[in-house]
């Protein structure tokens, strides 16, 4: 009994390599795609700003 465990073939195991679904140019598309968006929208609520702010000031003179 102890003859045979001992001239058991071997288990092998084999771990295949992870693979990353997301490449590292998705993800700095990605991340530039959402820093883009933020810049225009800064952009875009700045004018909107800047146009009321004109408008304003434009229809009222300034008593100095």
């Amino acid at each position: 009994m102890v003859l045979e465990l001992a001239q058991q073939a071997p288990i092998i195991v084999r771990i295949a390599p992870k693979t990353d679904p997301t490449g590292l140019g998705a993800v700095l598309l990605d991340a530039l795609g959402l820093t883009g968006a933020l810049v225009v929208g800064a952009l875009l609520a700045g004018a909107l700003v800047a146009g009321i702010l004109f408008l304003i000031r434009s229809r009222k003179p300034l008593d100095h």
